[in-house]
Formats: structure tokens, sequence, C-alpha cells
């Protein structure tokens, strides 16, 4: 038998730092869905927007504003005029922030990623985590997973962190990481990815009691 919660959970996280795996492990333990890559999905079902421009747009800021113009083209959905003038990238950010408050509107549930908190910034139920961890770790974690060299999980961190930060930065009156914008900021290289699952558990379940 799985145990219960009331509340939506979402995780912002640093690349390497296990977040993905942390939401699902919390996600098996309240028995509820976690979704990641799934969010683009029903985002795009949704909205009409086809999935790849979801994915191309993923976390991702664009500085270019002929690719929204050449995407735009491959747009359908949405009628109202303000939307239809609106660069490609506003687009999807928006489709999404809809698919999130609709799954969140469905009952308990984790998301990982894609300005959750945000979205969810006005919902009583929202418990929001930022995983973060030590480099070196991240560095070792992204090396033996990916069978990459250090140098070059060093750089996939890099770039990500850096994309993910200003793709937040810029859609939210946020600061990607910064524990003010977070019901809870955890380490997950000094707990490990089965203490920092627990800790969150743990976190999860007073937050539920302090509810009631």
């Amino acid at each position: 038998m799985n145990n219960s919660t009331s509340s939506i959970i979402t995780i912002g996280r640093q690349y390497g730092s296990g977040g993905r795996q942390i939401g699902q492990e919390i996600g098996k333990y309240f028995g509820i869905k976690c979704y990641d890559k799934e969010l683009l999905e029903h985002a795009a079902n949704d909205s009409g927007i086809c999935k790849e421009l979801f994915e191309n747009h993923d976390e991702k800021p664009t500085n270019s504003f002929l690719y929204s113009l050449v995407m735009d083209t491959y747009s359908f959905g949405y009628s109202s005029a303000g939307f239809s003038d609106m660069p490609m990238n506003h687009k999807v950010f928006l489709a999404q922030f809809d698919a999130i408050k609709k799954l969140a509107s469905e009952g308990p549930c984790i998301m990982v990623g894609r300005c959750a908190d945000y979205a969810l910034a006005d919902n009583r139920d929202c418990f929001s985590v930022f995983i973060h961890a030590d480099l070196d770790w991240r560095v070792n974690r992204i090396a033996n997973k990916h069978h990459k060299s250090p140098k070059e999980a060093r750089d996939m961190i890099t770039k990500t962190d850096k994309s993910r930060a200003s793709y937040y930065n810029y859609y939210t009156n946020k600061k990607w990481g910064s524990a003010s914008s977070y019901s809870l900021s955890i380490d997950s290289s000094k707990f490990g990815i089965d203490g920092t699952t627990r800790a969150i558990i743990e976190a999860i379940e007073i937050f539920d009691s302090c509810k009631k």
C-alpha cells in the first residue's frame, strides 16, 4: 500500500544532481505520477503545437527571432490574435504553463523542471524543491552515467545549467537555484540519492500535516 500526499511537488535541479531519479522515487513512494519530458507531450496534445517544437525549446532560452518566425508557420491552434502574433518560444512556454496547471488540478503529482514552481506559485498545495550538488560529484556521476570523460561531463553540466538558469530567469520573476524561491533546497551530494529522496519525502509529509 502506498503512502499518500495531498501535495503537488515541483523539482528544480542542477544537471547531474539526480533530480529526475529522485522525483521518480518520490512518485513511487506516494503512488503518484512523475512528469518530466511527459510534460512536453501533454502540452503538445493540449495546444496543437507539434511535439518537436517543445523538444527544441525545452528549458532553453532562444535569442533567434528568425527561428521563431520560421517555426511559427508549423504551429496551429490557439486562435486568439494576441497569441498568434506571439513568438514561438513564448507560445511553447504558455502551452507548457497551461499543461502544468491542468495536471496539477487533476490531483497530487510530481513535476520536474520547466518552471513548474512558478506556474503553481498560487497553489497552496504546491511544495517546491531545488536539488543542487557539488560540481565534482556531478561530474563523476554524469561521466559514469553517459560514458564521458570528466571534461566532457563538466562541459555538459556547464552548458545545461546555464541553459536552465537562463530559461527560468527569463520566464519567471525569480532566480534559478536561489533558496528563497523554493520551499526546500537540498544538496544531493551530501545526502546521496537515497538520503535526499528520504529527506524530501519527510519534508512533504510535514508540509501535508501543516496544511490540515
